[in-house]
């Protein structure tokens, strides 16, 4: 098999080391150039044709969002963004996504050192994932999402019952990783504003990325979106998205749901952890509750979600043709836990159906 070219862009030539470093190690992958500014960048993809280029957001001459918007217009391509921690890296890399960016990968001041090693894998398993599929990405660039306050178009009625429901749904919980933050722009603001339950989205991201994709899905969405940040009676018609870095469950007290932060396990793959959530719904919601797996790498989710099937709730998975990466729904589909595979654009209205 021919091995995956990648161009990485970046204005720090340590980071561009680095990440070439990083990149060597794996035979399956060559650095096939580097760049060290926007303008460079646009060159090169034409010049090199890369099956994914690694872009870093702050940089002279050309930043790394105007370059990613020429690229994504002249020659797209899988485009992983190299981004900072902080509240603004978050808000551009949520920019970046909506512009064709198919991931990122965050990196703070540890970054220079143990921070390299502690995203390696990640990095190369992204890099072959989409590299494998550049020509999937080319036909599916996605148009920029509607600047934050304009409300989503107003949504279609149902067409169809859902199948198999065996009460009439009290919670919804989402879960999603890679592809997540662009995919959720087409769930939850065509979520009615009387949906009538509460629903938990745990997207794997670090601390800040959440907040600033709640604050971006609540100003597109008739619902209301907020940042779990525990000790929240739950309220129908709110969306909670877990907060970064660590897991989100429920916990009862009377007759009412909260929202509860906890740094268990510690030991989890994903902090926070869809399992770890699903579970927590399983048991405190059992069969009124709706499970939806989107997009994203690895089986998160699977185990979560299958207890919450034992408890006579349902689940439904995204598709393969409309997931960024085929890999959370795939698991729960392969252990036959689910009610329903479903295009993205019609997961809402399998919500609302649940839901009414």
């Amino acid at each position: 098999m021919n091995r995956i070219t990648v161009l990485v862009v970046d204005d720090s030539a340590f980071m561009r080391k680095a990440i070439e470093g990083m990149l060597a190690k794996d035979p399956d992958i060559q650095v096939v150039g580097t760049a060290s500014n926007g303008i460079e960048a646009i060159e090169k993809v034409k010049t090199l044709k890369p099956d994914v280029v690694t872009l870093d957001i702050e940089m002279p001459r050309m930043d790394g969002l105007t370059a990613l918007e020429k690229i994504m217009a002249e020659n797209p391509l899988p485009v992983i963004m190299v981004s900072s921690l902080t509240t603004e890296g978050a808000e551009a890399t949520l920019r970046a996504l909506d512009l064709g960016a198919v991931d990122f990968i965050p990196k703070d001041k540890s970054f220079a050192s143990f921070g390299v090693l502690k995203i390696e894998d990640d990095l190369r398993e992204k890099i072959k994932n989409f590299g494998r599929r550049k020509a999937f990405f080319a036909r599916t660039v996605r148009k920029p999402i509607a600047p934050s306050g304009i409300a989503a178009p107003a949504a279609p009625l149902i067409t169809r019952a859902a199948p198999k429901i065996t009460s009439k749904k009290k919670l919804v919980i989402i879960g999603t990783s890679t592809g997540g933050p662009q995919s959720l722009q087409k769930v939850i603001p065509m979520l009615p504003a009387d949906l009538g339950v509460p629903v938990l989205v745990v997207q794997h991201m670090p601390p800040n990325f959440t907040k600033s994709l709640a604050q971006r899905l609540d100003s597109l969405s008739k619902v209301h979106v907020v940042e779990a940040q525990g000790k929240e009676q739950l309220e129908p018609n709110t969306v909670y998205i877990a907060k970064g870095g660590i897991h989100l469950k429920l916990k009862k007290m009377g007759v009412h749901y909260y929202t509860e932060l906890s740094p268990e396990p510690a030991n989890s793959l994903h902090i926070p952890s869809v399992d770890v959530t699903a579970a927590s719904v399983a048991e405190n919601i059992g069969r009124d509750a709706l499970g939806v797996i989107m997009t994203g790498m690895g089986s998160d989710g699977m185990k979560g979600l299958q207890l919450l099937k034992l408890k006579g709730g349902n689940v439904i998975a995204q598709n393969e043709a409309s997931c960024v990466v085929y890999g959370m729904p795939r698991a729960v589909v392969e252990a036959n836990i689910h009610d329903e595979v479903v295009p993205l654009d019609e997961i809402y209205q399998r919500i609302v159906a649940y839901c009414k």
